[in-house]
C-alpha cells in the first residue's frame, strides 16, 4: 500500500491561488487528489487550475468570500456537488494588518479575525457531515510563527494564529471519533505576496530572518507541497492535534 497516495480523493483549499495554498494544491495534485481552488479573485483561480491540470489533476475553481458564513457554506455544498465527495479541507485563507497594538480599529481586528480564524472554522463545521459520513477525513489548518511568537506589529494576526491551533486541538479531540484528524502547519518566513509587503513595512526584517534561519533562505511555496502530502494521506492517520512547523528551523534557532 502506497500511504503516501490520494488518488480518489477532493480536497478543498481556501486561498488557493497563490503563495502556499498553491503549493500544498500542487503537491496534493501531484499525488492524485483533485483540487478545488477556493479564492477571490477569478482570474488567479482560473491560472491556478490551469497549473494544477497541466500536473495531471483534476481541478476547479469557486469562488469565495471568506469572511462570509453563507459563502463558506456554500463554497463546501458546491464542492461536493460538482466532484462528489470532500476528503481534504486546506484552511489556508489569510490576511495582515501591521500596525502597534494601539492604532487597531475593532473593524480591522474583525476583518483579520474573519478571514483568518473564524473563516477556519465555519469550512470545517461544513466540511465535517460530509467527511462523516465518509468514514474520515483530513483537516489542515494554516498557522504561523505568530501561533508561537509575538511581534509589535503583528496583534490581532498572532491572535487568530494562535487561535487557530487550539481550534485544531480542540476539533482533533471532538472528531477523533469519526476519523477525522485535524492539524496544523505553522510556515516560517515564506517568500510571498503576504510577507513581500512585510519587508516593505518592517525595515530589516529580510536580513533578520536569513540571520535567525538555519537553512539560510526564505521558504517558498513549493516547500509545503510534502508536508499538505503527508498530513493528507493515510501516512497521517495517527496524527492528529499537532502543529508542525515549517520553517527552516527558525522556530528553534537560540
Amino acid at each position: 500500500m502506497n500511504m503516501f497516495t490520494l488518488s480518489g480523493k477532493v480536497a478543498v483549499v481556501t486561498g488557493g491561488n497563490g503563495g502556499i495554498g498553491l503549493g500544498m494544491a500542487r503537491g496534493l495534485a501531484q499525488a492524485g487528489a483533485s483540487i478545488v481552488v477556493a479564492g477571490r479573485n477569478a482570474q488567479k483561480s482560473a491560472q491556478a487550475v490551469k497549473d494544477l491540470q497541466a500536473l495531471g489533476a483534476k481541478a476547479i475553481a469557486l469562488e469565495v468570500d471568506v469572511t462570509d458564513e453563507q459563502s463558506c457554506c456554500q463554497l463546501i455544498t458546491d464542492a461536493v456537488s460538482k466532484m462528489g465527495r470532500l476528503d481534504i479541507l486546506v484552511n489556508n485563507a489569510g490576511t495582515n494588518i501591521r500596525k502597534q497594538p494601539q492604532e487597531y480599529s475593532i473593524a480591522e481586528w474583525r476583518q483579520v479575525l474573519d478571514t483568518n480564524l473564524t473563516s477556519a472554522f465555519v469550512c470545517s463545521n461544513a466540511a465535517y457531515p460530509h467527511m462523516k459520513q465518509a468514514g474520515a477525513g483530513k483537516i489542515i489548518n494554516i498557522g504561523s510563527m505568530m501561533s508561537i511568537f509575538g511581534a509589535s506589529f503583528s496583534t490581532v494576526y498572532a491572535a487568530t494564529k494562535g487561535g487557530i491551533v487550539q481550534m485544531a486541538r480542540s476539533m482533533a479531540s471532538a472528531w477523533a471519533a469519526d476519523n477525522i484528524q485535524v492539524n496544523c502547519v505553522l510556515p516560517g518566513w515564506i517568500d510571498t505576496e503576504l510577507t513581500q509587503g512585510a519587508r516593505r513595512d518592517v525595515q530589516g526584517l529580510h536580513d533578520r530572518v536569513l540571520a535567525r534561519t538555519p537553512a539560510a533562505r526564505w521558504g517558498v511555496p513549493g516547500d509545503f507541497s510534502g508536508i499538505a502530502v503527508f498530513l493528507a494521506s493515510p501516512a497521517s492517520d495517527f496524527v492528529t492535534g499537532t502543529a508542525i512547523p515549517v520553517d527552516g528551523g527558525y522556530s528553534i534557532q537560540g
